[in-house]
């Protein structure tokens, strides 16, 4: 929804160039066609909305050569995105984003994954198939940043990333090619987290996973910020709008929209609700294998425990959990291994069913110990 707010209510990072005109859908639609472009910014934060309100803008608005184009800016709170046919547990540290509450969505679109926080800038450009092109877009914002930062070298890389100084990357793209309609989004990382970024963006067992899920590429960061502290994602999210309206000849104002809002995005909501579930998620991961050893003894009686998990749609397809007798019984490794088939790869369900198998052993608490010894091995490449 394009809205009319007090300035308490807007976020301070879009105070200096909002824009506000009230519209129902009919009125947004109008919005969107009836000029040579537009300008858009979300007032929202949170990745699943955000995401929802770029797919929704996507499928409704039928770009076509006449059909002007529209750049959409959007921040989020700390998330690791993936792309569409990745693999999580293979891409970032699960448990490390669930310490500090850093929340993992799945997009639309092909791609490696990345690292967004309030210091990160998102632009999505929206265009007909026909016209999409990432290289100008890319143009585009080298343009942006010289006008405000004339010294800043900005080059654009064989990959279609925005490159600092020739080495540090600052910008990552991928894009979404529909029968008539087509979106390119990148990101542009001016004062984000970068300790958090790199720490997340690594998974602690990667090279214990056999997938064929598209890898992402590692490649050195920096942010802008460092080489000027001046800059703010403000200054830049405002750059890149004049410069957008300077191209397309529009008047350089930003439009706000709400993603929350049913009445101007019918059906948004329903987006949101599959982009934000665990099926999306987890579930739309390629199949992949772990196979580890758990270093569960002591220096008196040293043990492994060899776990052999297969995992389709994120739930666990085969597994497999050996010991020596003397640490697990066969008995107790076998009814493990068939409980967990069918179940969800996640910490919560193989805490379950865990749980439920040290009830079977009330009195035994050494057994219990070990069990519990497993399942927090168990979780950790969970």
């Amino acid at each position: 929804m394009i809205l009319c707010l007090s300035p308490k209510k807007v976020p301070k990072w879009i105070l200096a160039t909002y824009h506000h005109v009230r519209h129902n859908h009919n009125g947004l639609i109008k919005a969107l066609t009836g000029s040579n472009g537009i300008i858009l910014q979300s007032l929202s934060t949170d990745i699943y909305l955000n995401l929802a309100a770029e797919n929704w803008l996507h499928e409704t608005l039928l770009f076509d050569k006449k059909q002007p184009p529209a750049v959409f800016l959007w921040r989020n709170s700390a998330t690791v995105v993936i792309g569409r046919h990745q693999n999580p547990w293979q891409e970032c540290n699960l448990q490390l984003m669930r310490d500090n509450s850093i929340r993992l969505a799945r997009r639309k679109s092909g791609g490696g994954a990345v690292y967004h926080d309030l210091g990160n800038i998102n632009l999505t450009f929206f265009t007909s198939k026909q016209s999409h092109n990432r290289l100008a877009n890319l143009t585009l914002i080298t343009r942006a940043l010289k006008a405000v930062r004339p010294h800043l070298n900005i080059t654009v890389s064989e990959r279609h990333d925005l490159l600092l100084n020739g080495s540090w990357k600052i910008s990552g793209t991928a894009a979404k090619l529909g029968r008539m309609a087509s979106y390119h989004h990148c990101t542009l990382l001016c004062n984000a987290d970068r300790g958090l970024l790199s720490a997340v963006l690594k998974s602690p067992f990667g090279c214990d996973i056999q997938s064929n899920a598209t890898a992402s590429v590692s490649a050195s960061v920096k942010n802008l910020c460092e080489v000027d502290d001046t800059l703010t994602p403000e200054l830049l999210m405002g750059a890149i709008a004049a410069e957008f309206a300077r191209q397309h000849r529009l008047h350089p104002r930003i439009q706000l929209i709400d993603p929350a809002d049913e009445s101007a995005l019918p059906g948004v909501g329903s987006k949101a609700a599959e982009l934000r579930s665990w099926e999306w998620v987890y579930g739309r991961t390629p199949v992949f294998s772990i196979n580890c050893c758990f270093d569960v003894g002591s220096e008196k009686t040293p043990n492994e425990i060899q776990l052999n998990v297969t995992v389709k749609g994120g739930r666990i397809e085969s597994c497999s959990i050996t010991s020596s007798k003397d640490w697990l019984p066969f008995e107790t490794c076998q009814y493990l291994s068939a409980n967990l088939v069918g179940s969800k790869f996640c910490p919560f369900e193989t805490k379950l069913l865990v749980s439920a198998l040290m009830r079977i052993y009330p009195q035994d608490f050494e057994l219990q110990s070990r069990c519990s010894t497993l399942c927090e091995k168990m979780i950790e490449v969970m």
